[in-house]
Protein backbone atom coordinates (compact mmCIF):
# COMPACT_ATOMS: atom_id res chain seq x y z
CA UNK A 1 0.00 0.00 0.00
CA UNK A 2 1.39 3.44 -0.92
CA UNK A 3 0.48 5.02 2.44
CA UNK A 4 2.09 2.14 4.31
CA UNK A 5 5.25 2.59 2.25
CA UNK A 6 5.37 6.29 3.16
CA UNK A 7 4.80 5.53 6.85
CA UNK A 8 7.53 2.89 6.80
CA UNK A 9 9.92 5.33 5.18
CA UNK A 10 9.17 8.05 7.74
CA UNK A 11 9.48 5.56 10.61
CA UNK A 12 12.83 4.27 9.36
CA UNK A 13 14.34 7.72 8.88
CA UNK A 14 13.02 8.99 12.22
CA UNK A 15 14.27 5.93 14.10
CA UNK A 16 17.70 6.36 12.54
CA UNK A 17 17.86 10.02 13.53
CA UNK A 18 16.80 9.18 17.09
CA UNK A 19 19.35 6.39 17.39
CA UNK A 20 22.15 8.64 16.16
CA UNK A 21 21.31 11.69 18.28
CA UNK A 22 20.01 10.31 21.59
CA UNK A 23 23.28 8.82 22.97
CA UNK A 24 25.47 11.93 22.45
CA UNK A 25 22.69 14.23 23.67
CA UNK A 26 21.69 12.37 26.82
CA UNK A 27 25.03 10.69 27.45
CA UNK A 28 25.92 7.02 27.36
CA UNK A 29 26.43 6.95 31.11
CA UNK A 30 22.94 8.27 31.74
CA UNK A 31 21.43 5.79 29.29
CA UNK A 32 23.20 2.87 31.00
CA UNK A 33 22.15 4.07 34.44
CA UNK A 34 18.49 4.44 33.49
CA UNK A 35 18.47 1.10 31.70
CA UNK A 36 20.01 -0.77 34.63
CA UNK A 37 18.26 0.81 37.57
CA UNK A 38 15.20 2.80 36.66
CA UNK A 39 13.65 2.36 33.24
CA UNK A 40 10.55 0.51 34.44
CA UNK A 41 9.88 2.96 37.25
CA UNK A 42 10.48 5.92 34.95
CA UNK A 43 8.00 4.56 32.40
CA UNK A 44 5.47 3.95 35.18
CA UNK A 45 5.99 7.53 36.39
CA UNK A 46 5.24 9.06 32.99
CA UNK A 47 2.53 6.65 31.82
CA UNK A 48 -0.39 8.78 33.13
CA UNK A 49 0.98 11.77 31.23
CA UNK A 50 1.13 9.76 28.01
CA UNK A 51 -2.44 8.62 28.66
CA UNK A 52 -3.54 12.21 29.22
CA UNK A 53 -1.89 13.40 26.02
CA UNK A 54 -3.29 10.44 24.09
CA UNK A 55 -6.81 11.26 25.26
CA UNK A 56 -6.39 14.91 24.28
CA UNK A 57 -5.02 14.04 20.84
CA UNK A 58 -7.73 11.42 20.29
CA UNK A 59 -10.56 13.75 21.26
CA UNK A 60 -9.19 16.65 19.24
CA UNK A 61 -8.50 14.35 16.28
CA UNK A 62 -12.13 13.27 16.29
CA UNK A 63 -13.21 16.87 16.65
CA UNK A 64 -10.96 17.86 13.75
CA UNK A 65 -12.70 15.33 11.51
CA UNK A 66 -16.11 16.86 12.18
CA UNK A 67 -14.70 20.35 12.55
CA UNK A 68 -14.04 20.72 8.83
CA UNK A 69 -17.79 20.63 8.18
CA UNK A 70 -18.61 22.57 11.34
CA UNK A 71 -16.29 25.40 10.38
CA UNK A 72 -18.39 26.14 7.29
CA UNK A 73 -21.31 26.76 9.64
CA UNK A 74 -19.66 28.71 12.46
CA UNK A 75 -16.28 29.68 11.00
CA UNK A 76 -15.04 32.88 9.40
CA UNK A 77 -13.31 32.78 6.00
CA UNK A 78 -10.04 34.72 6.30
CA UNK A 79 -8.09 33.57 3.23
CA UNK A 80 -8.98 36.73 1.30
CA UNK A 81 -7.75 38.94 4.15
CA UNK A 82 -4.45 37.08 4.35
CA UNK A 83 -4.08 37.24 0.57
CA UNK A 84 -4.74 40.99 0.57
CA UNK A 85 -2.29 41.49 3.43
CA UNK A 86 0.57 39.35 2.11
CA UNK A 87 -0.11 38.96 -1.57
CA UNK A 88 2.29 36.03 -1.68
CA UNK A 89 5.30 38.33 -1.29
CA UNK A 90 7.04 36.28 1.39
CA UNK A 91 6.38 32.95 -0.34
CA UNK A 92 7.60 34.20 -3.71
CA UNK A 93 10.74 35.63 -2.09
CA UNK A 94 11.54 32.32 -0.40
CA UNK A 95 10.88 30.38 -3.60
CA UNK A 96 13.22 32.72 -5.47
CA UNK A 97 15.98 30.64 -3.83
CA UNK A 98 14.44 27.44 -5.20
CA UNK A 99 16.89 24.73 -6.16
CA UNK A 100 16.82 20.92 -6.09
CA UNK A 101 18.99 20.97 -2.96
CA UNK A 102 16.82 23.52 -1.14
CA UNK A 103 13.63 21.70 -2.10
CA UNK A 104 15.01 18.36 -0.94
CA UNK A 105 16.16 19.92 2.33
CA UNK A 106 12.91 21.67 3.18
CA UNK A 107 10.81 18.70 2.07
CA UNK A 108 12.85 16.45 4.33
CA UNK A 109 12.59 18.90 7.20
CA UNK A 110 8.83 19.27 6.79
CA UNK A 111 8.23 15.51 6.93
CA UNK A 112 11.15 13.77 8.66
CA UNK A 113 12.55 16.66 10.65
CA UNK A 114 9.20 17.56 12.13
CA UNK A 115 8.42 14.00 13.25
CA UNK A 116 11.90 13.72 14.76
CA UNK A 117 11.40 17.06 16.51
CA UNK A 118 8.11 15.82 17.94
CA UNK A 119 9.47 12.59 19.38
CA UNK A 120 13.00 13.35 20.54
CA UNK A 121 12.21 15.65 23.50
CA UNK A 122 9.84 13.09 24.98
CA UNK A 123 12.66 10.54 25.03
CA UNK A 124 15.28 13.00 26.27
CA UNK A 125 13.09 14.44 29.02
CA UNK A 126 12.02 10.94 30.02
CA UNK A 127 15.68 10.24 30.73
CA UNK A 128 16.36 13.51 32.58
CA UNK A 129 17.13 13.66 36.30
CA UNK A 130 13.68 15.08 37.02
CA UNK A 131 10.44 14.93 35.07
CA UNK A 132 9.46 18.60 35.19
CA UNK A 133 10.53 19.26 31.56
CA UNK A 134 8.59 16.16 30.46
CA UNK A 135 5.43 17.32 32.24
CA UNK A 136 5.80 20.85 30.88
CA UNK A 137 6.22 19.47 27.37
CA UNK A 138 3.08 17.36 27.76
CA UNK A 139 0.97 20.36 28.81
CA UNK A 140 2.42 22.54 26.05
CA UNK A 141 1.72 19.90 23.39
CA UNK A 142 -1.85 19.48 24.60
CA UNK A 143 -2.40 23.24 24.67
CA UNK A 144 -1.08 23.62 21.12
CA UNK A 145 -3.41 20.99 19.71
CA UNK A 146 -6.53 22.01 21.62
CA UNK A 147 -6.19 25.69 20.76
CA UNK A 148 -4.95 24.94 17.24
CA UNK A 149 -7.93 22.72 16.37
CA UNK A 150 -10.37 25.25 17.84
CA UNK A 151 -8.80 27.96 15.69
CA UNK A 152 -9.06 25.71 12.64
CA UNK A 153 -12.80 25.46 13.24
CA UNK A 154 -13.10 29.19 13.88
CA UNK A 155 -11.10 30.34 10.86
CA UNK A 156 -11.39 28.97 7.33
CA UNK A 157 -8.15 29.57 5.47
CA UNK A 158 -6.58 28.03 2.38
CA UNK A 159 -2.84 27.86 1.87
CA UNK A 160 -0.96 29.91 -0.74
CA UNK A 161 -0.62 26.94 -3.10
CA UNK A 162 -4.39 27.19 -3.70
CA UNK A 163 -4.13 30.66 -5.26
CA UNK A 164 -2.69 31.87 -8.59
CA UNK A 165 -0.04 34.07 -7.00
CA UNK A 166 2.99 32.70 -8.81
CA UNK A 167 4.09 30.08 -6.30
CA UNK A 168 4.69 26.35 -6.72
CA UNK A 169 3.59 23.48 -4.47
CA UNK A 170 7.12 22.13 -4.33
CA UNK A 171 6.55 19.34 -1.81
CA UNK A 172 3.86 17.57 -3.81
CA UNK A 173 5.60 18.20 -7.12
CA UNK A 174 8.85 16.72 -5.77
CA UNK A 175 7.41 13.93 -3.62
CA UNK A 176 3.79 13.25 -4.68
CA UNK A 177 3.47 10.31 -2.25
CA UNK A 178 3.83 12.68 0.70
CA UNK A 179 0.30 13.89 0.03
CA UNK A 180 -0.94 10.47 1.14
CA UNK A 181 0.47 11.21 4.59
CA UNK A 182 -0.39 14.90 4.89
CA UNK A 183 -3.98 14.30 3.77
CA UNK A 184 -4.42 11.96 6.74
CA UNK A 185 -3.63 14.69 9.26
CA UNK A 186 -4.49 17.92 7.45
CA UNK A 187 -7.49 19.51 5.78
CA UNK A 188 -6.80 22.09 3.08
CA UNK A 189 -8.77 24.75 4.99
CA UNK A 190 -6.67 24.22 8.14
CA UNK A 191 -3.70 26.52 7.71
CA UNK A 192 -4.26 29.21 10.36
CA UNK A 193 -2.30 28.91 12.54
CA UNK A 194 0.55 26.68 11.40
CA UNK A 195 0.71 23.83 13.91
CA UNK A 196 4.02 22.75 12.40
CA UNK A 197 5.38 26.16 13.39
CA UNK A 198 3.72 26.27 16.80
CA UNK A 199 4.85 22.82 17.91
CA UNK A 200 8.36 23.25 16.48
CA UNK A 201 8.71 26.62 18.22
CA UNK A 202 7.37 25.15 21.47
CA UNK A 203 10.07 22.48 21.34
CA UNK A 204 12.75 25.06 20.55
CA UNK A 205 11.71 27.27 23.49
CA UNK A 206 11.76 24.32 25.88
CA UNK A 207 15.12 23.23 24.46
CA UNK A 208 16.52 26.65 25.33
CA UNK A 209 14.94 26.40 28.78
CA UNK A 210 16.68 23.05 29.35
CA UNK A 211 20.00 23.95 27.73
CA UNK A 212 21.88 23.30 30.98
CA UNK A 213 20.69 19.68 30.88
CA UNK A 214 21.03 19.06 27.16
CA UNK A 215 23.17 21.72 25.44
CA UNK A 216 23.53 19.60 22.30
CA UNK A 217 19.75 19.30 21.96
CA UNK A 218 19.45 23.09 22.03
CA UNK A 219 21.92 23.30 19.15
CA UNK A 220 19.84 20.77 17.21
CA UNK A 221 16.31 21.90 18.10
CA UNK A 222 16.57 25.64 17.48
CA UNK A 223 17.93 25.52 13.89
CA UNK A 224 15.63 22.61 13.08
CA UNK A 225 12.59 24.49 14.40
CA UNK A 226 13.54 27.53 12.32
CA UNK A 227 13.89 25.26 9.29
CA UNK A 228 10.45 23.75 9.93
CA UNK A 229 8.88 27.22 10.04
CA UNK A 230 10.66 28.25 6.84
CA UNK A 231 9.77 24.97 5.12
CA UNK A 232 6.04 25.56 5.54
CA UNK A 233 6.39 28.81 3.58
CA UNK A 234 9.02 27.69 1.07
CA UNK A 235 6.81 24.72 0.14
CA UNK A 236 3.78 27.08 -0.16
CA UNK A 237 1.83 25.18 2.48
CA UNK A 238 1.41 28.12 4.87
CA UNK A 239 1.33 31.88 4.66
CA UNK A 240 3.78 33.93 6.71
CA UNK A 241 0.74 35.03 8.73
CA UNK A 242 0.07 31.40 9.67
CA UNK A 243 3.66 30.96 10.80
CA UNK A 244 3.65 34.13 12.92
CA UNK A 245 0.37 33.01 14.50
CA UNK A 246 1.90 29.58 15.16
CA UNK A 247 4.93 31.12 16.85
CA UNK A 248 2.65 33.27 19.01
CA UNK A 249 0.64 30.17 19.94
CA UNK A 250 3.87 28.44 20.97
CA UNK A 251 4.83 31.29 23.29
CA UNK A 252 1.40 31.20 24.92
CA UNK A 253 1.51 27.39 25.17
CA UNK A 254 4.87 27.37 26.95
CA UNK A 255 3.80 30.19 29.27
CA UNK A 256 0.60 28.32 30.12
CA UNK A 257 2.45 25.03 30.66
CA UNK A 258 5.01 26.58 32.98
CA UNK A 259 2.43 28.53 34.95
CA UNK A 260 0.09 25.60 35.50
CA UNK A 261 2.69 22.83 35.72
CA UNK A 262 2.16 22.23 39.45
CA UNK A 263 -1.64 22.11 39.15
CA UNK A 264 -1.42 19.73 36.22
CA UNK A 265 0.97 17.46 38.09
CA UNK A 266 -1.31 17.42 41.14
CA UNK A 267 -4.29 16.57 38.91
CA UNK A 268 -2.46 13.67 37.26
CA UNK A 269 -1.22 12.32 40.59
CA UNK A 270 -4.74 12.44 42.06
CA UNK A 271 -6.03 10.58 39.01
CA UNK A 272 -3.23 8.04 39.41
CA UNK A 273 -4.10 7.48 43.09
CA UNK A 274 -7.81 7.10 42.36
CA UNK A 275 -7.12 4.64 39.56
CA UNK A 276 -4.84 2.63 41.84
CA UNK A 277 -7.48 2.59 44.60
CA UNK A 278 -10.21 1.56 42.17
CA UNK A 279 -8.01 -1.26 40.86
CA UNK A 280 -7.36 -2.49 44.40
CA UNK A 281 -11.08 -2.40 45.18
CA UNK A 282 -11.81 -4.49 42.11
CA UNK A 283 -9.23 -7.07 43.12
CA UNK A 284 -10.39 -7.32 46.73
Amino acid sequence: MPLLDVLLRVTTVTATLLALSLPPTVGLGRLRSIYRYGIRKRIADVLPYFVFLGIVLGVMGTFRNIGADLSWIVGVEISSYILDFEGGTVIRWLQSFESPLATSYFSGVYIYGYVYLLIFPFLAYLLADDLQPFRTLTVAYAFNYVVGILLYVTFIAYGPRNYPIGVEQLLYDTWPQSQLLTSEVNVNTNVFPSLHSSVATTIAILAVRTRDRYPLWTLIAVPLAVSVCLSTMYLAIHWATDVVAGIALAVVAVTFAERYHDRFTAFIERARARTRDAYRDLRS
